[in-house]
């Protein structure tokens, strides 16, 4: 592909990220899949560019409505500040993609073209960029952040928009880290060992694993180390009856499965619940071939559901791995964070402390409910566990501290009596993290 066919192919995906409610990764698989004529160096350079626009977006804005030309703020616009900005393009060298001729973009209108002569010069950043701006988050959150990270919220916020790298859990039903490792070099994968997590590995350079024996057969799923961390916080071990009451993909569910691991096999009962059977059809392929074969996937159905009454203070472990504004995950996807609106939260709010009750019932005296989310925002996270709490007087929070030395062996990157995790922090996606233990 010429460099304008692939800033046609930018365009046209990014078009589609905007005007829908799809993760920018899947939006981008589905536009190749009907592209096969795109090599890998063109996927490559077209995703890096989108990803560039993607994370710079705010700032390309905030100089298309400082130019005060009432151009519209759409793809070309803000790949056209970006070129001027930070690529630094010539007047000469933006004319030629933008030639129309082939598959490049058809040619720059008048105002584009004013819009190209105004930028030449500037630089992305401005020191009159509001906060919000400059650092690109929507400004709605900035309250929320500051309580949560004071003056650190720069250093956060920064880093939840850089490229996340690619984690690797060893599935150990079928393998140990050392030969997972092994086996991807084989194949010309280097890896080197997560710092935090026991099972993990990451890749030192990004290549795609769907088609590796390791992944096929089953020896590795791709998780982030903070996803991997949750998961061996909840402590379970073989002969427990466990449950992944929000389970969704079934990313944790495989990782409890692999603690529940006795001789290549689960010793217990592990439930993956979800309340969508589209969910759960795609997560039993998974299961297949990660060998978790005897984990029992159920559909919840309400709130009078009669596994949940038969089930009722029977449980060892209940994850609840909550949905939620996903602010933890924006380095996966930095367009997620348009999409929110305030009145989302309180709905995610309102969800969150009906799922925490409810899933309750299911913990037997002396279980562990683990609740969990990939927000950075407080009242996603510790408040809700305080309101909990301050409700459900059988239950008691136990100091993280305590929890990472029983499963994980050493002291939590940040100590409290909650986990939190972020890119700043620990390198990995944001999430938090409270154990609470039923006492009476």
């Amino acid at each position: 592909m010429t460099p304008g066919a692939r800033l046609e192919a930018v365009i046209e995906i990014l078009e589609q990220v905007w005007s829908g409610n799809q993760a920018t990764d899947r939006v981008a698989d589905m536009y190749f899949k009907k592209r096969r004529y795109a090599g890998s160096s063109d996927r490559r350079a077209i995703q890096a560019t989108l990803y560039d626009i993607l994370r710079r977006r705010s700032r390309l804005d905030w100089w298309v409505e400082r130019s005060g030309l009432s151009l519209n703020i759409v793809s070309r616009s803000r790949i056209i500040a970006n070129l001027i900005l930070y690529e630094k393009a010539s007047s000469n060298e933006i004319s030629s993609l933008f030639s129309g001729l082939g598959h490049s973009p058809h040619a720059l209108s008048k105002i584009e073209h004013r819009l190209s002569k105004d930028l030449n010069g500037k630089y992305l950043n401005h020191a009159d960029m509001p906060s919000a701006v400059a650092l690109e988050y929507p400004s709605w959150m900035y309250a929320s952040f500051l309580a949560v990270w004071g003056d650190r919220l720069k250093t956060e916020i920064l880093a939840l928009n850089k490229t996340a790298p690619v984690d690797i859990r060893v599935n150990t039903l079928k393998s140990t880290v050392a030969a997972a490792k092994a086996e991807l070099e084989c194949q010309l994968i280097e890896t080197e060992n997560t710092p935090l997590s026991p099972i993990g590995l990451r890749l030192i350079s990004k290549v795609r694993l769907a088609g590796t024996r390791a992944f096929r057969n089953g020896l590795i799923e791709v998780q982030d180390e903070g996803s991997q961390i949750l998961a061996l916080l909840c402590n379970v071990e073989p002969g427990m009856l466990v449950v992944d009451y929000c389970a969704g993909a079934g990313g944790k569910t495989l990782a409890l499965a692999a603690s529940m691991g006795f001789d290549g096999r689960i010793d217990g009962q592990l439930f993956a619940c979800d309340i969508s059977q589209s969910r759960i059809n795609r997560m039993e392929p998974r299961l297949q071939r990660a060998g978790a074969t005897a984990v029992r996937c159920k559909l919840l159905t309400g709130k009078d559901d009669a596994w949940m009454e038969e089930n009722k203070s029977s449980i060892d472990r209940v994850l609840v791995d909550v949905p939620c504004t996903g602010t933890g995950a924006w380095r996966r996807d930095p367009n997620a964070k348009w999409r929110l609106k305030p009145e989302q939260l309180d709905v995610f709010c309102a969800q969150q402390r009906k799922i925490l009750v409810d899933s309750a019932t299911l913990v037997k005296l002396g279980g562990r409910l683990i609740y969990a989310t990939c927000s950075m925002l407080y009242g996603e996270n510790e408040q809700q566990v305080l309101d909990f709490l301050k409700y459900n007087d059988g239950f008691t929070s136990i100091p993280i501290d305590q929890v990472w030395a029983e499963t994980i062996g050493q002291s939590p990157p940040p100590t409290g009596p909650y986990l939190r995790l972020s890119p700043a922090s620990t390198g990995t996606d944001g999430f938090f993290c409270a154990v609470l233990e039923r006492v009476q």
